[in-house]
């Protein structure tokens, strides 16, 4: 009996949730990049702060070899496979965009509200951000 299919990759390529994936790599890109602005971490110890900036600066080129990744794997159905084992990742980077355009919504502090940019066009991605995190995770039975 042959192993489970991974169904989110029918979504990520064919029904075009590579793009809100994408999306959501680039702004957990730019809030990595700017996460010393964060107010939340200006509350935060100097000690804590550190640690936070130096796993970002680890997390920003693991971002950017996802994104060629998925890319590649738009030609390539063998590398689509391969984006199986980074469902972790892909749903930190959904998540941490859905949580940001909510915190500019619910907040309007100015640094998300510009992290974000285009609040109208976010408004809309987050039902796209809510059926992504559920097609990723879909394995045939």
């Amino acid at each position: 009996m042959p192993g489970k299919f991974w169904i989110g990759s029918i979504y990520l390529k064919d029904e075009g949730g590579y793009e809100i994936v994408i999306k959501s790599l680039n702004h957990y890109r730019n809030r990595l990049k700017t996460i010393g602005n964060s107010p939340e971490l200006k509350d935060a110890a100097a000690m804590f702060s550190s640690v936070l900036n130096q796993q970002a600066v680890k997390t920003i080129p693991k971002i950017d070899e996802m994104l060629l990744k998925i890319q590649n794997s738009l030609s390539d159905t063998n590398e689509l496979k391969k984006l199986e084992e980074d469902i972790p990742f892909i749903e930190k980077a959904l998540s941490c965009y859905d949580a940001d355009i909510k915190k500019a919504q619910d907040t309007g502090h100015e640094y998300f509200v510009k992290l974000i940019g285009n609040m109208v066009e976010a408004r809309d991605d987050l039902n796209t951000i809510k059926i992504a995190l559920q097609k990723i995770k879909q394995f045939s039975e």
